[in-house]
């Protein structure tokens, strides 16, 4: 049975983002992952406007789909703990990338679950939820905050599926969250053993993980599971391997979602090698 894979990886846009569309196409790509601004701050940016739709037509007319990542320093489970102004700029951060995302025609922003260095772990969840409320309290657009899950390596928050699940349910603003998935972090974090990844989708099915999954980080791990340590290897280099991570990939359960390549690039600099190999597996048998 011949399964489509949508997979493709992440993307410079020193050059504008319709060069980091083409650059993705470029390299065998369906798909494509690219920072709206600078990744190390949460200074909002005024796009261009025309760049951003030029993107967006190019992905339009080459079938190709893409997610943002939000900054690094985005964390919604500080709350105020940092101040007002820094809740202030994280919250209109967020919003800043949701409007970059959706001219660029993406299908939403990744954001970290975040962590909170506090005794009080409910607080944590607590500053979660009223984060996503109040990024998407006034938004109309079509692009979608997706949560992906940690490893654990600042903290055990944001470890889990029924974490990500939970989070999204008690929000006000549901029909705009989604997930995004990464195999280190749920490898690291203990999540999911490769050798049994049908009671993962099992799991994932009981929760209703899956409907609401709109990408998926496939990431081998350079450390072993359990070890909450967030270090990507390049497909079939790490301890997850190609089968593991290929089960998932083929699984009835992740048809039609998108896969985006987070690892290390390939002699040529570029992740066409990566991309290849993943696309050879379409000829395997699925679930």
């Amino acid at each position: 049975m011949k399964r489509d894979i949508r997979i493709g990886s992440h993307v410079s846009t020193r050059g504008g983002f319709l060069a980091a569309a083409r650059h993705a196409a470029d390299i065998g790509g369906s798909c494509f992952q690219y920072f709206p601004k600078n990744p190390r701050s949460l200074h909002i940016k005024q796009p261009d406007i025309r760049d951003a739709q030029a993107c967006a037509a190019f992905c339009r007319e080459h079938d190709l789909q893409s997610i943002a990542h939000t900054p690094y320093p985005s964390n919604m489970a500080v709350g105020q703990s940092r101040g007002d102004e820094h809740y202030r700029l994280t919250v209109q951060s967020l919003v800043n990338d949701l409007v970059i995302a959706e001219a660029c025609g993406s299908l939403g922003i990744v954001v970290h679950f975040g962590h909170l260095k506090s005794e009080d772990v409910l607080a944590g969840y607590q500053n979660v939820i009223r984060c996503l409320n109040d990024v998407l309290a006034g938004w109309r657009g079509s692009a979608k905050l997706l949560i992906e899950n940690q490893a654990g390596d600042h903290g055990s928050m944001g470890m889990t599926l029924e974490e990500c699940v939970k989070v999204r349910q008690l929000a006000e603003h549901p029909e705009h969250i989604g997930f995004c998935l990464d195999t280190c972090h749920l490898y690291a974090a203990g999540g999911w053993n490769p050798a049994r990844t049908d009671e993962l989708l099992a799991k994932g099915q009981e929760l209703g993980y899956w409907d609401h999954l709109v990408a998926v980080h496939l990431n081998d791990s350079k450390y072993g599971a359990g070890s909450r340590k967030d270090r990507h290897a390049r497909i079939g280099q790490g301890m997850i391997g190609e089968e593991g991570l290929r089960s998932l990939v083929l699984s009835a359960e992740l048809a039609g979602k998108m896969f985006v390549l987070e690892s290390e690039k390939g002699e040529d600099g570029t992740h066409r090698e990566d991309i290849a190999e993943v696309l050879s597996w379409s000829d395997s048998k699925g679930e």
